[in-house]
């Protein structure tokens, strides 16, 4: 697994973040993209470094289908290849669905569908031409399951919107050595929410405790290996049973 390359959106932080560095690890080259989170990113950058890879950190907004275009063309100018594509970037709001605004709506899909697509046409094309690729979007654990979410209702609808394009990817992709799959996080404790509020989400899993960023980060690391060859379209949860 030496000696790859991936592309992480969102990878300045949280999950994005310790995925990256799990790779570094194994010597991949990581360029991670960001739109805001400048400090963060030189830090992350850093560290890659330090444990063994390579790392670029590329300022863009992947809800821009040029900007997209530009982050995958600069990993395979700097690297001459993009072997795996992670879309980790997925921000929200929690907000009554009959108080959300037009633009808080088109938001949630502007930053959370689109760029998975965006990012797959610019990437797809190396990929078939090596015949070899790796694609990982992030849902929500019970994004399959079509019920009613009322705080975070355009969210959830990109999410799910998310499986149904990780799916159509890898039928469409697989005769060319690329698989495209979902991983589906619950409550994982990635230090955006307060410890608190964690402690009161535990009581609605399941197993009976939040998850920890490494048992995201050992799911998509077993996407990336060669044992995960034949795995293709599959939605991963990662969520201690909540959400099925």
């Amino acid at each position: 697994m030496s000696d790859r390359v991936a592309l992480i959106t969102g990878g300045a932080r949280g999950i994005g973040r310790a995925i990256a560095l799990d790779l570094a690890a194994g010597h991949w080259s990581v360029a991670i993209a960001y739109r805001t989170s400048e400090k963060e990113a030189a830090e992350t950058a850093q560290a890659i470094v330090e444990r063994g890879g390579k790392s670029l950190a590329l300022r863009g907004d992947v809800s821009d289908p040029a900007a997209a275009r530009q982050l995958v063309q600069e990993v395979e100018r700097t690297w001459g290849r993009l072997d795996a594509l992670i879309n980790c970037a997925g921000p929200y709001h929690r907000v009554n669905l009959l108080e959300e605004t037009p633009e808080g709506w088109a938001e949630m899909f502007a930053n959370n569908l689109h760029p998975a697509f965006f990012l797959a046409l610019a990437a797809v094309p190396g990929m078939k031409a090596r015949k070899y690729g790796r694609i990982i979007t992030f849902s929500m654990a019970n994004a399959d399951q079509m019920v009613a979410q009322p705080e975070v209702t355009a969210h959830y609808i990109a999410k799910s919107g998310l499986l149904i394009l990780t799916r159509t990817l890898a039928k469409l992709l697989a005769p060319h050595g690329i698989t495209v799959n979902a991983v589906s996080p619950g409550f994982i404790d990635s230090g955006s929410a307060p410890p608190g509020e964690l402690a009161g989400m535990a009581k609605k899993v399941p197993a009976g405790y939040i998850g920890e960023v490494s048992d995201t980060v050992a799911a998509v690391r077993f996407l990336l290996s060669d044992e995960a060859r034949y795995v293709n379209g599959t939605n991963i949860h990662v969520s201690g049973g909540w959400g099925i």
